[in-house]
C-alpha cells in the first residue's frame, strides 16, 4: 500500500443557502479543492462522492455523474461514484478515496460530499433523516433518529451519573468552538442556561441539542505520497482510516452506551497507524446530538468509559484542552449537510495542521482525527492525519 495525502481542500458555507442549488454547492467546493491543489482536470483520475439522500430530499438520484458533468470532469469519462453510508457518508467517500489511491489503481482523486437538505419542510426532512435508523423495527413503531439519540442519553445518565448540565455543555463547547469559524451556521455562543431551557424534542434532548438541518458542501484532493510534493509545500500525510459496522437496530446490541463500530475502527486505525489516543491533539467527531459527542470522545479512548461528562464539563475537550474537539464547531454549530459532514471534518483536521485555522488554531497540531457515524452507530469511519 502506498501513502497518501491530502493536497488540497475546499467547502462552502453550511446553513441554510436557499440562492445555491446541490450542484452550485457541489462545484464550488470542488473547485475550490482542486485549486487549492494547483490542479488542472486532466490531472483527476477518479472523483467519490459522499452523499446520502438526494433523492427525497432535491428529487434527484445519480448525483456522482451530475458533480462530474457540471464541473466538467464528465469530458475526460472518468470514473464518478456516489458513496451511501447515511451520516457516514462523507467520511467512508474519503476512505474509498484514500484507498483507491493507496492501492495504486489511481494516483489522484477528488473527494467530495453534498447534502441540500432545506428545500423540504421540516417534518419530511427528519423523516428523511430517521430512515438511517431501522425503519421496520424502530421508525415504524414512532422511534424518531432524536427519540432513539434520547433513549441512548438516559441510558448514559443512568449506567454512569452523567448529567444534563454536562450533555448540555457539548452544545455550548461547540458553539464556542462555532463563533470562530466563518463558515459555521451558527457563529455565535451561547449559555448553558439556554441549552437547558430550550424546547424539547425528545427528552432529556432539547433543541439545542440537536445538530440543525442545513444546505452544503466539502471536497478535498488526495495524492500518492511520492507526487505530492509536486503539488503543494504542506501535504498532510493519510496515517490510517478504518471503517467498521454494527447493527443497524439498537434492541440488537448488548449495550446501548457505546458504539462498538467506533471503539473497533478507532483501534483497528491507531494499530495501523502505530499510534494512540493519546497522540492526538485534535479530533472532529460526529456530534448529531449532544450525547453523541460524549459516546465519541469515550469510545474513541480519548476519555474512560463514563467520564466524557465530566471531561466536558471540566474544560478537557475545548481548545486549550486535553484534546480539542470539534474546533470547526462540530455537526451541532458548524451545520449536518449529511453527504459533506465526514468531508467537511477532513478540511477542519487539514487546516489545523497547516496552521492554516485562524482564531481556532490549536497550536503545534502535529495529528488529528476525524470520527464519522451513520444512524445510530451502525457505520462508523475513523480516519487519522499527521503533518508530513
Amino acid at each position: 500500500m502506498r501513502e497518501v495525502a491530502v493536497i488540497g481542500i475546499g467547502d462552502t458555507k453550511f446553513g441554510e443557502l436557499w440562492d445555491l442549488s446541490f450542484r452550485d454547492l457541489g462545484m464550488q467546493a470542488g473547485l475550490l479543492a482542486v485549486n487549492d491543489a494547483k490542479l488542472a482536470a486532466e490531472d483527476i483520475d477518479a472523483l467519490y462522492v459522499g452523499n446520502m439522500s438526494a433523492g427525497r430530499f432535491i428529487e434527484q438520484e445519480h448525483v456522482a455523474a451530475l458533480i462530474a458533468d457540471y464541473s466538467g470532469l464528465a469530458r475526460d469519462n472518468i470514473p464518478a461514484t456516489r458513496i451511501e453510508a447515511a451520516g457516514a457518508s462523507g467520511g467512508l467517500a474519503f476512505r474509498e478515496g484514500y484507498l483507491a489511491v493507496a492501492s495504486g489503481m489511481h494516483d489522484i482523486v477528488v473527494v467530495g460530499g453534498a447534502e441540500k437538505m432545506t428545500d423540504v419542510g421540516d417534518v419530511f426532512a427528519n423523516e428523511i433523516q430517521s430512515s438511517a435508523a431501522d425503519t421496520q423495527w424502530e421508525v415504524v413503531f414512532g422511534a424518531t433518529f432524536p427519540a432513539l439519540h434520547a433513549m441512548i442519553a438516559r441510558r448514559h445518565m443512568h449506567e454512569f451519573g452523567t448529567t444534563r448540565e454536562q450533555i448540555a455543555q457539548v452544545a455550548v463547547k461547540n458553539h464556542k468552538h462555532g463563533a470562530l469559524n466563518p463558515k459555521a451556521q451558527f457563529q455565535r455562543e451561547i449559555e448553558l442556561s439556554t441549552v437547558l431551557k430550550s424546547p424539547q424534542v425528545a427528552e432529556p434532548l432539547g433543541v439545542f441539542d440537536c445538530a440543525p438541518l442545513s444546505d452544503g458542501a466539502a471536497a478535498v484532493v488526495l495524492c500518492s505520497m511520492d507526487k505530492a510534493r509536486s503539488y503543494t509545500t504542506k501535504p498532510v500525510r493519510i496515517v490510517a482510516s478504518s471503517q467498521a459496522s454494527d447493527t443497524l437496530a439498537l434492541h440488537a446490541r448488548s449495550s446501548i452506551t457505546s458504539f462498538k463500530s467506533t471503539q473497533v475502527a478507532a483501534r483497528e486505525a491507531f494499530r495501523l497507524a502505530r499510534k494512540t489516543p493519546a497522540d492526538v491533539q485534535l479530533a472532529e467527531v460526529h456530534d448529531n446530538f449532544t450525547i453523541s459527542e460524549i459516546l465519541a470522545i469515550e469510545d474513541l479512548g480519548f476519555f474512560p468509559k463514563g467520564q466524557g461528562g465530566k471531561a466536558t464539563m471540566d474544560g478537557e475537550t475545548m481548545l486549550g484542552g486535553k484534546v480539542a474537539v470539534n474546533t470547526s464547531g462540530g455537526l451541532k454549530a458548524r451545520g449536518d449537510p449529511i453527504g459533506a459532514t465526514g468531508v467537511a471534518q477532513i478540511v477542519e483536521i487539514v487546516q489545523q495542521l497547516r496552521g492554516e485555522a485562524g482564531r481556532r488554531q490549536v497550536p503545534d497540531a502535529l495529528l488529528g482525527l476525524a470520527h464519522n457515524v451513520g444512524g445510530t452507530g451502525a457505520t462508523a469511519v475513523v480516519s487519522l492525519l499527521e503533518v508530513a
